[in-house]
C-alpha cells in the first residue's frame, strides 16, 4: 500500500508522532505493572520505527510505502 503526503502533512504527522513517542516513554518510566510496561515498550518500538521511516523520506518525497 502507498500513502501520499504533502511536505506539510509529513511534518505535522512527524510532530504528532514524536510528541506521542515522548508521552509513551514517560508512561513506560512511570508504569509499575510489568505486563503493561511490556505492551508499552512494544508499541514504543513500533512507533519509533514509523518515525524513523518518515524521517528518512526527503522533504520533496511525498510518497511513503506502508507495508
Amino acid at each position: 500500500m502507498e500513502v501520499t503526503f504533502s511536505a506539510d502533512e509529513r511534518e505535522l504527522l512527524l510532530e504528532l508522532l514524536e510528541e506521542r513517542h515522548r508521552e509513551m516513554l514517560r508512561e513506560i518510566s512511570r508504569s509499575k505493572h510489568h505486563e503493561f510496561k511490556q505492551v508499552l515498550r512494544r508499541n514504543e518500538r513500533i512507533l519509533e520505527s514509523v518515525i524513523i521511516r518518515l524521517r528518512s523520506l526527503r522533504p520533496e518525497e511525498t510518497v511513503g510505502r506502508v507495508a
